[in-house]
């Protein structure tokens, strides 16, 4: 209801501003024709100042484009790859982490009631139930609790580390491509020195022309290099920080539960 609630009105708001707008465009037409011939002068050169910023300004995505294709095609496209690659990872790890996400106090909480009132097959069907590595970790040790509760503990140790290695899965790929990216970057810019020292010698004079061009497109690969580690550190150290979230949540939610087989015990 509340969605549909939400599109009448947003409809009602357009239906409405389309309305108004036509009666304004309804009263201005008599003036503005009416200013037609005097504008006229004015708007010409508003159009040529217009085309000429236009034409000045190129947008975002052309000048990417242009000085990707100045860096030159070798190194340039490798830092390219780095960057596809890592930002894969990157999201398919972000993807993971907030799916393996568990409201931990619910749970407990559950799992302790399903206990008091069913035992130990209702609390493990309450973990089957629930998606993550807490429930994952609390259906290992109440899997063990006929054995004991140190064997229970035990298991709940042991299931948590396979869990952290689940969650930290191919975080190493991001952290080589952070790395490699600049270093890609470092070593086009040095050939590209190398290049343009090739030109001079080739020249046998010291032309301007020469070094700066050979220069400026040996410094892109570095800018590029760098600007692909810092998008990648971002996305890693966001990455980095919810696995500590997620480890922490379940160490705290072991302990609890060993503490509520314990009690369970006596």
């Amino acid at each position: 209801m509340k969605r549909l609630f939400s599109i009448l009105a947003i409809t009602g708001l357009m239906t409405f501003g389309s309305v108004q707008a036509q009666e304004t465009e309804a009263d201005t037409t008599a003036a503005a024709t009416e200013q037609v011939q005097e504008e006229a002068p004015a708007e010409e050169m508003a159009v040529v100042e217009t085309d000429d910023a236009s034409e000045a300004n190129a947008t975002f995505t052309q000048e990417l484009k242009k000085r990707f294709i100045e860096g030159g095609p070798g190194f340039m496209g490798i830092v390219l790859i780095c960057l596809i690659l890592g930002l894969a990872i990157a999201i398919e790890r972000i993807i993971y982490l907030n799916l393996s996400t568990t409201n931990t106090k619910k749970l407990i909480n559950e799992v302790e009631d399903s206990l008091k009132s069913g035992g130990i097959e209702a609390a493990k069907e309450v973990c089957r139930n629930t998606a993550g590595p807490v429930a994952s970790i609390f259906y290992q040790g109440l899997d063990r609790h006929s054995h004991g509760i140190e064997s229970a503990e035990k298991a709940v140790v042991a299931y948590g580390g396979v869990q952290m290695g689940q969650l930290e899965k191919n975080v190493s790929w991001i952290s080589l491509f952070i790395a490699l990216a600049p270093m890609l970057g470092f070593m086009g810019t040095v050939i590209g020195m190398i290049q343009a020292f090739d030109q001079i010698e080739s020249a046998g004079s010291m032309e301007p022309s020469l070094v700066a061009g050979g220069i400026k497109v040996a410094l892109l690969t570095t800018v590029f290099g760098l600007i692909v580690a810092i998008i990648l550190q971002v996305f890693y150290n966001y990455i980095i920080a919810k696995i500590d979230s997620i480890v922490n949540d379940m160490e705290d939610a072991s302990i609890s539960l060993i503490d509520i087989l314990s009690d369970y015990k006596k």
